[in-house]
């Protein structure tokens, strides 16, 4: 392992000592995690000025370019978070564009109103349209002894497809588990060695579509596709140990995001909407896709709402009260799922990530175009956030 791997490895470890959750996954070498927890904690300034060194050695060592360079921007995202945790004085800006190499900007409420339109023509009539959109949502609520069931037959759907395009590497397993009081709708875990521990919160209202977007996103073709391949063909296979390791703060999660916000679109046709049909029905689910993708699709720019109630809060001096009537408005959600975005942005952990989804599927999506060998790319390839970006331009 060159060294300067060794060393990133190593100050991910540390800022995950620092803050729960910042350490998404790890499956490297066990002797140096049981090295670092045995450490006594230093302090977030001399990890902020260790990542500063790892920078500048990266940028001059022979390790090659495009890996460097997506080293580089691992670090740059370990040593902003590390300034913040050490009060250093940045705007929510600079961290989030620090941490994930993409700038907040400002949203677009004619962006939100055309969404509104098209959302207007979809849904069945009635009352106002947030009325509208989840009574709709609650004619479709699943079960809470249902979703995982659900989830599982939706899994085995799309991973027939997926198999047809990337390879899953043999012994890939899975496991679905249902959770409460999270800030978050679901989770993979990653635990290494192929593996991934699926979790959803069964406090938030699920529909039959929701299950197979939550299925998309959290396993084929998504988080767990992505991270098994990668460890198989960039760890395993070519030697890359810092694929090991998953960090919040960093650039690595906007593209993560990109390919499971995405990756739907991608492998979708009505071939595929039929099967998943059939296997909801099976479970005596009712999904009626054509619709729901069609709805999904048009809320996508409403996934920026979130990013929204973040700057309110952490740069504009927005009280809670108004974050929230901002989210209601635009993202057309009752009062308890406005408190469930306004507690997802003030949590220490993922207070900057909102803008892994909405950057992450724009870019993702840009970086795509019509070429769906893009998607397969990003799936088994080392991709910055710079190349996406200098796609898009």
């Amino acid at each position: 392992m060159p060294d300067v791997v060794e060393r990133y490895l190593t100050l991910g470890l540390r800022l995950g000592r620092h803050v729960d959750g910042f350490v998404d996954a790890y499956y490297g070498p066990e002797e140096l995690k049981a090295a670092i927890d045995a450490e006594e904690l230093g302090s977030a300034g001399e990890l902020r000025d260790d990542a500063l060194v790892l920078e500048r050695d990266l940028a001059a060592s022979d390790l090659d370019p495009h890996r460097a360079a997506w080293l580089g921007d691992q670090v740059r995202g370990i040593r902003v978070a590390a300034a913040v945790l050490a009060g250093d004085e940045l705007s929510y800006s600079d961290e989030v564009e620090g941490c994930f190499g993409v700038r907040p900007t400002d949203w677009s409420e004619d962006v939100y109103r055309q969404a509104h339109d098209r959302l207007d023509e979809l849904l069945p009539a009635g009352d106002s349209l947030l009325e509208r959109y989840e009574g709709w949502r609650e004619s479709r609520a699943v079960p809470a002894a249902k979703m995982v069931p659900a989830i599982l037959a939706a899994v085995e759907a799309l991973r027939s497809r997926v198999g047809g395009f990337v390879e899953l590497p043999e012994g890939e397993e899975l496991i679905v588990e249902e959770v409460h009081d999270e800030p978050w709708w679901a989770f993979n875990y990653y635990l290494g060695r192929l593996r991934s521990r699926v979790v959803v919160n069964s406090d938030t209202l699920t529909t039959a579509s929701d299950i197979v977007e939550l299925a998309a996103h959290e396993v084929y073709p998504g988080h767990h596709t992505e991270r098994v391949v990668k460890e198989w063909r960039l760890v395993n296979q070519r030697g890359w140990l810092e694929e090991s390791l998953l960090l919040v703060p960093t650039p690595q999660s906007v593209v993560c995001e990109g390919i499971a916000e995405s990756g739907l679109d991608v492998i979708a046709d009505g071939e595929l909407c039929e099967g998943l049909e059939a296997a909801l029905r099976a479970q005596g689910l009712e999904a009626h896709l054509e619709l729901a993708l069609e709805v999904t699709r048009a809320r996508r720019p409403l996934r920026r709402v979130g990013l929204d109630v973040a700057l309110l809060v952490h740069e504009r001096g927005a009280t809670p009260e108004a974050a929230t009537a901002h989210y209601e408005r635009w993202a057309l959600a009752r009062p308890e799922r406005a408190a469930q975005s306004l507690r997802f942005v003030t949590d220490p952990t993922w207070r900057a990530y909102v803008i892994s989804y909405s950057a992450g599927v724009e870019l993702c999506r840009s970086y795509i175009g019509d070429d769906p060998s893009r998607f397969r790319s990003l799936l088994t390839d080392q991709i910055r956030v710079a190349d996406l970006v200098a796609a898009a331009d």
